[in-house]
């Protein structure tokens, strides 16, 4: 069964840091390119970050561009998203996804596999 799970999350202060991390059961994260996306209550789901197959490529959401890193860790199996300077309007559910897409736009309907979502909350 291919399942991802999320990691990570909570209560932030401004200015804070979280590292999100998505674990992978069922199959190697290594052929799949993966994203992180969010949602936030009334809003539509959004790509924060993506991250080819490779490695060799990422995209950032303009919003997130320089606070927020996503990497990957072929030995633990594992993605993560390293979010610095966190602002009020990070507050959302972030989920990450995997998909087989040759393509890095950071959308939602390029990834087949999600996870359940952690709550992240950005508040003093």
């Amino acid at each position: 069964q291919l399942q991802l799970v999320e990691s990570g999350g909570g209560l932030v202060q401004p200015g804070g840091s979280l590292r999100l991390s998505c674990a992978a059961s069922g199959f190697t994260l290594d052929y799949y390119a993966i994203g992180w996306f969010r949602q936030a209550p009334g809003k539509e789901r959004e790509g924060v970050a993506c991250i080819s197959s490779s490695g060799g490529r990422t995209k950032y959401a303009d919003s997130v561009k320089g606070r927020f890193t996503i990497s990957r860790d072929s030995a633990k199996n594992t993605v993560y998203l390293q979010m610095n300077s966190q602002k009020p309007e990070d507050t959302a559910v972030y989920y990450c996804a995997a998909g087989t897409t040759a393509q890095v736009m950071c959308v939602p309907w390029e990834y087949e596999y999600w996870g359940q979502g952690t709550q992240v909350t950005v508040s003093s």
